[in-house]
């Protein structure tokens, strides 16, 4: 009789934009064990941020409490002795998500002196505060005294991504910029602070990040040259060598559990912690994602993931998308990433417009508080039910998905979302059929701009909250898209890739290939598209490019 396998578990950490969730999982099989989330107190309160400015930022001390907090939960759901078991940890992150560190790795908010400034935390990714240091970057890159450093970044550099924010916060505030030594992505931080590695000469660095954001690419030799770097900002002067000049894929390890944070957690020190990468490249490889599989992560805004081979590729640069980088997910293929700046987001949005009658009326009666609350959480759901009976036609209600701006294709921050096609009849189940239907054209344009350009998509997989509780945004989507979407059985996919990178740089498994197909999550949902709908939404589909043209040049003529 065989001798029985020592058990092995791992922790995929997945650090959003409002909360940790930590997931604990078995490397033999990949069944979720336990899960724990955890709400980030200050973000709760509103504390950094000012939204109608477009500045969200995230305290530190938010991910390292609510980091402990979820993993404790988790293990705290399992027999005692299940921490035991557990050989690596693995991360993923929101992204771009960079702060400013001192010259010892610190993260400046950290420091007593920074501890109330928000130009000394993380730096969220939906903060749009840095639109001018992004088209500044454009114009360097394409004004032909730079090497054009956008060309595997799709072409645009974009206000959510690392160079532009750091160059609008250090521009923004000298004293963040006196005691700014470097810069670090969230996605890098995490793992460098669970394994003590933060100084910035040990702090090992991502390839996704580096090389979806902070324009990494082996044909500069890594990051963009200093003279690129100055003329984005004088404040970046010599940064470049005081970045790095390494990367390593997710397979690989961060460092190993230091005591501190082992004792912390309730772990055993020494092991495994892997490279960090973004949620959604994590995402695909918990969904199971290989060749041509397009992934969806679907939340509060989505981020696409298209799955090529190098030898596909070629020479080819996709534009109007987020990058094309060798290793950002799966380390043998190149990712594609695109994504939509607004989903789940602008329901919501809907939502609390809908709400702010009753919402005020409850700050002034108490009693009726609990009331609306319940009103709030049914409400998606009976405009979903309401809108799923709605049949529009040609001159329905019809929206652009850019209330945070477009992510892609070709990323512009200053356009708006807009409703047109309004009248006296227009009711919120209508209203709302838009939105949702504006998201879906949105995917559809993603899909479009990687389709046009002779990247092949076989497999539409999605995967997020979204995916798996709104039947009606679904079936939309595909319906618009004109393709089937499957949809993944785990509700907390992206952790799962964590954990399967976690299982790898533990050694369980000799790669990451291996590992998912091992532990991967498995399909449990397919929409199928009615083709006499799709037939109507392609009609719908110019009319939605046509008022979206419209937008973008109203936006273009006011910065003018």
């Amino acid at each position: 009789m065989a001798a029985t396998q020592p058990k092995a578990y791992v922790i995929g950490l997945d650090f959003g934009s409002d909360s940790v969730r930590a997931l604990v999982v078995d490397t033999a099989n990949g069944a979720e064990l336990s899960s724990g989330v955890s709400y980030y107190s200050r973000w709760q309160k509103g504390q950094f941020c000012d939204a109608p400015h477009t500045q969200f930022r995230h305290h530190p001390l938010d991910y390292m409490e609510s980091m402990t907090q979820s993993i404790q939960t988790a293990l705290g759901e399992l027999p005692k002795e299940a921490a035991s078991y557990v050989v690596g940890i693995g991360v993923d992150t929101t992204g771009s998500t960079p702060a400013p560190i001192d010259a010892d790795g610190q993260i400046l908010a950290l420091r007593p002196e920074f501890a109330e400034n928000p130009n000394a935390m993380f730096i969220l990714w939906k903060d749009h505060t840095s639109i001018a240091q992004a088209e500044r970057i454009n114009e360097l890159a394409h004004g032909g005294k730079f090497p054009d450093y956008t060309n595997f970044v799709g072409g645009v550099y974009s206000s959510e991504w690392f160079w532009a924010k750091a160059a609008n916060i250090m521009e923004a505030d000298a004293s963040v910029a006196k005691n700014a030594y470097s810069w670090v992505e969230l996605a890098d931080w995490i793992p460098a602070l669970l394994s003590g590695n933060t100084a910035p000469h040990l702090l090992k660095r991502g390839i996704c990040a580096a090389g979806h954001k902070a324009l990494w690419h082996d044909s500069w030799q890594g990051l963009p040259a200093q003279d690129f770097l100055s003329a984005i900002s004088p404040t970046f002067e010599g940064i470049r060598e005081r970045m790095f000049d390494k990367v390593y894929t997710a397979e690989e390890k961060a460092g190993e559990l230091s005591k501190e944070w082992a004792e912390k957690l309730g772990l055993n020190e020494g092991i495994a912690i892997a490279i960090g990468e973004f949620d959604c490249h994590m995402g695909a490889v918990g969904a199971g994602a290989g060749e041509a599989d397009l992934v969806k992560v679907m939340g509060t805004s989505t981020c696409d993931i298209l799955m090529a081979p190098q030898n596909v590729i070629g020479d080819k640069t996709i534009k109007g998308i987020c990058g094309q980088v060798i290793g950002s997910s799966r380390p043998d293929m190149v990712a594609l990433e695109a994504g939509q700046s607004g989903f789940g987001d602008i329901y919501a949005w809907f939502k609390n417009m809908l709400l702010w009658p009753l919402a005020s009326l409850a700050n002034a009666q108490a009693e009726t508080q609990q009331l609306i609350g319940e009103i709030a959480d049914q409400l998606i759901p009976q405009l979903s039910e309401a809108a799923q009976a709605y049949q529009p036609d040609m001159h329905s209600p019809l929206a652009v998905d850019w209330h945070s701006g477009r992510r892609t294709p070709y990323a512009n921050q200053r356009v708006t979302g807009a409703i047109t096609q309004l009248n006296l009849g227009s009711d919120a189940p209508a209203v709302f059929h838009a939105l949702v239907e504006s998201t879906a054209h949105g995917a559809k344009a993603i899909m479009d701009c990687m389709t046009s350009q002779g990247m092949d998509v076989k497999r539409v997989i999605a995967i997020g909250g979204i995916a798996k509780k709104s039947p009606f945004v679904m079936q939309i989507c595909a319906d618009v898209m004109g393709q089937p979407i499957a949809v993944v059985e785990s509700e907390q996919c992206c952790a799962l890739g964590a954990a399967i990178f976690a299982a790898t740089a533990a050694g369980v498994y000799t790669d990451s290939k291996t590992a998912q197909s091992a532990m991967a999550s498995r399909i449990c949902e397919h929409y199928h598209p009615d083709e006499q709908r799709h037939e109507f939404y392609l009609k719908r589909h110019q009319s939605y490019q046509t008022l979206g043209k419209y937008v973008e040049t109203q936006a273009n003529a006011t910065e003018e």
